[in-house]
């Protein structure tokens, strides 16, 4: 594909005429995570398209993170359609609860009409940075002794995926390293805020950049067609240059969609973009309960001065427990989507931060994990197994309840330290009484079990290469040793044996040094957390 580019021709376009330059069989990436950044105008004139005519047709997508939500924004569900979809490439996928009707997408890979992979969100980047520097590929040891293995499953999420591998190992200077080939985009599909009739795109009330600048330059030096929708038009040479993180020589139609969304189910919050810094007495603290003493004990496991990196889940409550604490500021949180500081948010607006230091773009904060340029990681987990190796990526009976694995094996490939947290199984009931853990009915599922369905951390791997991993439940800490599974602190309230051995699915080891939790986290008062 070879795109004409005419000087002085504004290049702003309705979204049908934009969708109109999308080719049968193209490559298109596309820059979303969920609803945040995501171009869902664009995408839904692509649907209407194919639904009109037909076309375009056999499209392989690339979404390094996922694209749309369950809460208004469809992403790709816009163009989940047999016929239109042959391929997608994505990091992660939207997911949701498991009650409500799985995405158009998910039934397409559930039913084989589609190749789908999972690969890490940082090696998607990789990929696409290696089609624009036009190099062959990527070679990496992210995601060894992973699903992303080809020894494993390659990251095929489905038979029409393992029928056409694309990942594979490869021996280079005397060691194994996997091979990811070069993405070539023919299309890549951003966001922005503003564009001017040039092209140049600025972000000024967006939660993130991720991997717009890294799409475009892929698709342009591959001779695609770049594709921006911004909430508004400025006049040429409005934007001031530092202003503009995408410039208009690499982009060639701009949309407008002035009633875009800026992240999931939230038109605007000023404080995501960074434009407001909220009072921090205005963040709403976790309510005293077992979720809130297992984040406790996380933080327990940081010290001051560290960049941490925290994930979904009840991880994703502790810097509320710092700031709760008195010891905001003490450390530095960054999230995959870029965020840097501040306090990352929850639920809808998980991937945004308020009161963010910095934005970076994410394929430069996926170098910096994938390195373990950070101190630590707060990760959750959905089982956990005899060698420690953890699965968050997939859950065969409900597969839409999780996104696949995001950046969570960039993350974890050579982290320092990971505290992993959860509840020791799923369908406890329990409640805090009087600071110790009681369990009024024990949970129906093992998540610490023989061998995890999909493996999306290898513990085996971790206790070669030296890395520290920690996994805090409600009623016990347990340690990753050569030995394997160790646990080492207790719970008040809880009996070793009835409680934590006899429910987990696989032999654990009991530490000499046995020691209870804190019991100040039992409590509903401040602990006093140390610095």
């Amino acid at each position: 594909m070879h795109v004409v580019r005419e000087a002085g021709v504004t290049k702003q376009k309705t979204a049908a005429e934009a969708v109109a330059l999308i080719p049968d069989n193209a490559i298109v990436a596309v820059n979303s995570s969920s609803g945040l950044c995501c171009p869902d105008a664009v995408l839904q004139a692509l649907g209407e398209r194919f639904d009109a005519e037909a076309a375009p047709r056999n499209l392989t997508t690339v979404h390094p993170i996922a694209a749309g939500d369950f809460f208004g924004t469809k992403g790709v569900d816009h163009i989940a359609k047999p016929g239109c979809l042959a391929k997608i490439i994505g990091g992660s996928y939207p997911s949701g609860p498991s009650k409500a009707d799985p995405p158009l997408i998910w039934q397409m890979i559930g039913k084989d009409e589609v190749k789908a992979y999972n690969f890490p969100s940082g090696i998607i980047f990789d990929m696409l940075r290696e089609g624009a520097g036009q190099r062959p590929g990527v070679l990496t040891k992210v995601g060894m002794e992973t699903f992303v293995d080809p020894d494993q499953e390659g990251g095929a999420m489905n038979a029409a995926a393992a029928a056409e591998p694309i990942v594979r190992r490869m021996a280079f200077e005397g060691e194994d390293w996997l091979y990811f080939p070069a993405l070539r985009p023919d299309v890549a599909i951003i966001r922005a805020t503003t564009g001017d009739q040039r092209g140049n795109l600025s972000f000024e009330s967006e939660g993130a950049y991720l991997g717009a600048m890294e799409m475009a330059l892929a698709a342009h030096n591959c001779g695609g067609v770049v594709i921006a929708q911004v909430r508004r038009v400025a006049h040429n040479g409005s934007i001031r240059p530092h202003d503009v993180h995408v410039p208009g020589i690499l982009v060639d139609v701009v949309v407008e969609a002035p009633e875009m969304l800026q992240t999931t189910a939230t038109p605007y919050d000023p404080a995501i973009s960074g434009e407001l810094i909220r009072p921090l007495d205005s963040f709403h603290m976790m309510d005293f309960g077992v979720q809130k003493v297992i984040a406790r004990r996380v933080a327990q496991e940081l010290h001051k001065g560290w960049a941490v990196n925290i994930g979904f889940g009840v991880s994703a409550n502790v810097p509320r427990v710092f700031l709760e604490e008195g010891r905001h500021g003490d450390v530095t949180w960054v999230i995959e989507q870029g965020a840097v500081g501040g306090i990352p948010l929850l639920d809808f607006k998980f991937g945004c931060a308020a009161n963010a230091e910095a934005f970076v773009a994410s394929p430069h904060q996926f170098a910096y994990f994938q390195a373990g340029g950070f101190d630590a990681s707060l990760l959750s987990f959905l089982e956990i197994d005899a060698d420690g190796s953890v699965n968050v990526s997939r859950l065969k009976a409900t597969p839409h309840r999780t996104a696949g694995a995001g950046g969570f094996v960039d993350i974890t490939a050579r982290a320092k330290r990971i505290v992993f947290s959860g509840t020791f199984n799923a369908g406890a009931k329990m409640r805090i009484d009087g600071g110790q853990l009681a369990i009024d009915k024990e949970g129906h599922t093992a998540k610490i079990v023989p061998k995890v369905d999909h493996v999306s951390f290898s513990g085996r791997r971790a206790v070669a290469q030296g890395q520290e991993a920690t996994y805090v439940t409600e009623r016990c800490v347990i340690k990753l040793t050569d030995q394997g599974l160790t646990v080492t602190e207790v719970a008040p309230g809880v009996d070793m044996q009835r409680d934590v051995l006899d429910q987990a699915g696989t032999p654990l080891r009991v530490a000499d040094d046995l020691r209870q939790m804190d019991a100040a986290l039992f409590r509903p008062e401040p602990f006093g957390l140390a610095p």
